[in-house]
C-alpha cells in the first residue's frame, strides 16, 4: 500500500496537506522578489481565517489512521504506486477517487467532467513513478439508480481514458442506500514498466525542477476550497472571474491529465516526479529530504485568489493545500532541463539544494517558494 494523495477528496488513505494555520509574518517574496501567491494583497475575504482543518479534514488523524491501516496490512514498493515484480517488468496499481468535488456536481446537476477526474488523478500518480498506464476499473456507488448522472459520469471516464491513452477494463455499480448519500466514484489504474524504466525518485542536489501548469484545483482539497467558496456565493453564482459562467464551474474545471510526459520524461533522464495534489507543494519532498527552491512557478488562476480571499485563507496553508497553479514537477540534470521544457509546455522552476544541517530529521525535506518555507 502507497502512501495516499487525495485525503477526503480521494480515498480513505489519502493524504491532501498538512493544516497549518495562519502564519505570523507576512511572506516577502522568494530572494528579492514580492510574494506572487494566490493574490498580492492579504485576504480580505469576510470572516475568520479558514485552515483545512477548520473545513473538516484533520490531516494528523488522517495520517494516524493511514499508519495504523499500512502497519496490519504493510506497504508495498513504490511511492505513487504499488509496484509488484512480475519478472522482467513490473505490475503498478494506483487507486484514488473524486472526492467531495462530487458534491459541486451534484449542486449543478453536472457529472460529465468527474470521470476525467477520477482518471487523473490515478494515471498522474502512476507518470510520477515512471510507469505507462494500461487499463482502468471504475467504483460508482450509489444510494439510487440514476441513468441520467451514470451516463454523463461515463463519459467523463471515456474522455479521461482516451487522453491518457489507455482502456477501460470494466467496472463496478453498487446500490447502498444504508451507505452512500448521493455517489461517490473511484477508481484503480494499472500499469506497466520495464524494471530500469522507473524513475528512482531520488532528486539530487544540482538537480533543476521543471514544472507543468496546472488546469485549476483539479482534485484536491475541494473541502477547504467549498468552504471558502459558499461563504457568501452559491455554486450557482455568476462567477467573479473571467472563464466560467459560475462559481461551481470553475471548481469542476477537470483535473490535467499528464501521461504525455512520461517519454519525455524518460528520454531526458528523470529522476523523479511529483504529482502535486495532496499536501500541495510539500509533494515536491517526496523526491528525497532536500531543499527545493521554487522560483519560478506558474502563477496561479483565479480561482485560487477567489478561494484565498473569500475564506481569508493564509498562503502558506495554500500552499499546503493546493497545486497553486503548477500541477506536475520533475527533477532531473540541468543540462537536459531546458530541453525537456522546450520539448512539453513546461517550464525550468527551480533547483534542488542540500538541505540545512540543523534541520531536524523531520523537517530535512523543505520547499522554498514565494517567500515561504514549507
Amino acid at each position: 500500500m502507497t502512501e495516499g494523495d487525495a485525503g477526503d477528496d480521494g480515498g480513505a488513505s489519502g493524504s491532501d496537506g498538512q493544516p497549518t494555520g495562519a502564519g505570523d509574518e507576512e511572506p516577502t517574496g522568494a530572494g528579492d522578489e514580492e510574494p506572487t501567491g494566490a493574490g498580492d494583497e492579504e485576504p480580505t475575504g469576510d470572516g475568520d481565517e479558514l485552515t483545512y482543518a477548520d473545513a473538516g479534514v484533520d490531516i494528523d488523524a488522517s495520517e494516524a489512521a493511514t499508519a495504523a491501516l499500512i502497519g496490519v496490512v504493510g506497504e508495498a514498493e513504490g511511492d505513487y504506486a504499488g509496484l509488484l515484480d512480475i519478472g522482467d517488468r513490473y505490475l503498478a496499481l494506483a487507486t484514488d477517487g473524486v472526492g467531495t468535488k462530487l458534491l459541486v456536481a451534484e449542486a449543478l446537476g453536472d457529472y460529465s467532467t468527474v470521470g476525467i477526474d477520477c482518471i487523473a488523478m490515478n494515471v498522474n500518480d502512476l507518470v510520477a513513478a515512471g510507469v505507462r498506464p494500461v487499463a482502468f476499473v471504475d467504483y460508482l456507488a450509489v444510494d439510487e439508480p440514476d441513468e441520467r448522472f451514470a451516463e454523463q459520469v461515463g463519459e467523463g471516464l471515456a474522455r479521461g481514458a482516451e487522453l491518457a491513452d489507455m482502456e477501460l477494463v470494466g467496472g463496478e455499480t453498487a446500490v447502498m442506500p444504508d451507505v452512500i448519500s448521493g455517489l461517490d466514484l473511484a477508481g484503480t489504474c494499472a500499469g506497466l514498466a520495464a524494471k530500469d524504466a522507473v524513475f528512482d525518485g531520488a532528486a539530487r542536489p544540482g538537480d533543476a525542477l521543471v514544472g507543468w501548469e496546472s488546469s485549476g484545483i483539479h482534485s484536491n482539497g475541494l473541502t477547504l476550497a467549498r468552504e471558502a467558496a459558499t461563504r457568501e456565493h452559491a455554486y450557482t453564482d455568476p462567477c467573479p472571474f473571467e472563464g466560467y459562467g459560475t462559481v461551481g464551474e470553475a471548481l469542476l474545471e477537470p483535473t490535467r491529465i499528464y501521461a504525455d510526459l512520461l517519454d519525455p520524461l524518460r528520454s531526458h533522464g528523470a529522476r523523479g516526479a511529483a504529482h502535486v495534489t495532496g499536501g500541495g507543494w510539500t509533494n515536491l519532498t517526496r523526491l528525497g529530504d532536500r531543499r527545493y527552491v521554487v522560483d519560478d512557478a506558474f502563477d496561479p488562476q483565479p480561482v485560487f485568489e477567489f478561494v484565498q480571499s473569500e475564506g481569508s485563507v493564509s498562503d502558506e496553508e495554500m500552499h499546503r493545500t493546493f497545486n497553486m497553479g503548477t500541477g506536475f514537477v520533475a527533477a532531473l540534470d540541468p543540462e537536459a532541463a531546458e530541453s525537456l521544457a522546450a520539448a512539453t509546455d513546461g517550464r525550468v522552476i527551480g533547483r534542488v539544494a542540500e538541505t540545512d544541517a540543523t534541520a531536524a530529521d523531520d523537517e530535512a525535506g523543505t520547499v522554498s517558494i514565494r517567500g515561504m518555507e514549507l
